[in-house]
């Protein structure tokens, strides 16, 4: 369990160490750190993760298709790094250093547009980076992408940035794809343009990248009423941010855009309670709701600024934060069903 303590420990160190200067915390230099850090430790695990044998299989069928083959399958972004693995190194380590490092970037940028991007990272550590991004390497990698949009709207206000990285996230996990309407739903200004050229690229994503596997999806989770041990748990993860976003909204100190944009993630969050509870099968809900993670970053991070003390360190609002995010590594590690497929960590160049 080290490792991921020590995973942990990383930005609590920085966190105590950041003051409440909005993005003016993370110099470039450890920008860089971080990402390398986080690439190295998700990329090169050896048999970590509840998924690795099925991901040994996409690195064994990209052995014998053809570089246009590729393009036809599901999820080719994927693919693509598998058939380019199997041609070189041909190892599933440089597939996941790859992932890891798409995944780094999109949660360090990400991070980044938070007040305190250290306490961002934090946040992120105990389920986003131990568990999704060493467990679910194509929906990490989606996730990645998916902060790039989020970091693309916020600050550049760019609905086409968004877009585009999303149109990218599903190329690894095609159910990314049903974070493109926020952006319609969250534009301020040219709503019918906006609402205009979103819709029509939902549709072209859908045809491209969904209709020919939304029966497999329908037959894989609905009918098969697959279920997930722990999805109410990780839906409530969702919840709690949320409730409190849209209780104290006003004393985040939002432009109109961001502030529409996360009240709707925050709805979202709750909406899928009830999906839960109606669904016939947790296991879709439960990876759905992975995609407002983001959430969970986006407000934990800034409540101390939502709720100042005096000064402009942590406070005690953050060490709630710091350890709440603590408590939810040792429940998970300790207690979780199938935290044995984590555990021990193993690191590819000591095996």
């Amino acid at each position: 369990m080290l490792p991921y303590w020590f995973l942990f420990v990383i930005p609590a160190i920085g966190v105590f160490n950041e003051r409440n200067t909005y993005r003016g915390n993370v110099t470039h230099k450890s920008f860089l750190s971080v990402i390398l850090l986080l690439s190295v430790v998700i990329g090169l695990r050896f048999e970590v993760g509840g998924d690795w044998k099925a991901y040994l299989g996409y690195l064994n069928r990209s052995r014998y298709l053809t570089f246009f083959e590729v393009f036809a399958q599901g999820d080719p972004g994927y693919l693509l790094v598998n058939w380019l693995a199997a041609r070189t190194i041909d190892e599933i380590w440089f597939v996941n250093l790859i992932c890891g490092l798409i995944f780094s970037t999109g949660l360090v940028t990400f991070a980044k547009t938070q007040p305190r991007p250290w306490l961002a990272l934090l946040v992120a550590i105990p389920y986003l980076v131990i568990v999704v991004a060493m467990g679910y390497s194509r929906q990490a990698v989606a996730i990645g992408f998916a902060m790039l949009g989020l970091a693309a709207l916020t600050r550049d206000r760019s609905n086409i940035k968004f877009v585009i990285w999303v149109a990218l996230a599903a190329t690894f996990h095609k159910t990314a794809l049903l974070l493109v309407p926020i952006a319609a739903l969250s534009t301020s200004r040219g709503r019918v343009w906006t609402l205009s050229w979103i819709g029509a690229s939902t549709v072209l994503l859908y045809y491209l990248f969904l209709e020919d596997s939304i029966d497999g999806l329908v037959d894989g989770y609905i009918e098969a009423e697959y279920n997930s041990q722990g999805a109410a748990i990780r839906v409530t993860m969702n919840a709690l941010p949320a409730i409190i976003f849209l209780l104290a909204r006003r004393r985040f100190y939002l432009s109109h855009s961001e502030s529409r944009l996360w009240t709707n993630i925050a709805l979202l969050a709750l909406a899928f309670i009830g999906f839960l509870i109606v669904s016939p099968s947790s296991t879709v809900v439960d990876r759905m709701a992975l995609y407002l993670i983001p959430l969970q970053i986006f407000v934990l991070s800034r409540l101390p600024n939502a709720f100042p003390e005096k000064g402009d360190n942590i406070g005690l609002i953050g060490v709630g934060v710091i350890s709440y995010s603590a408590a939810v590594q040792f429940v998970w590690l300790n207690f979780a069903a199938n935290a044995q497929a984590w555990l021990p960590y193993q690191f590819y160049p000591l095996l």
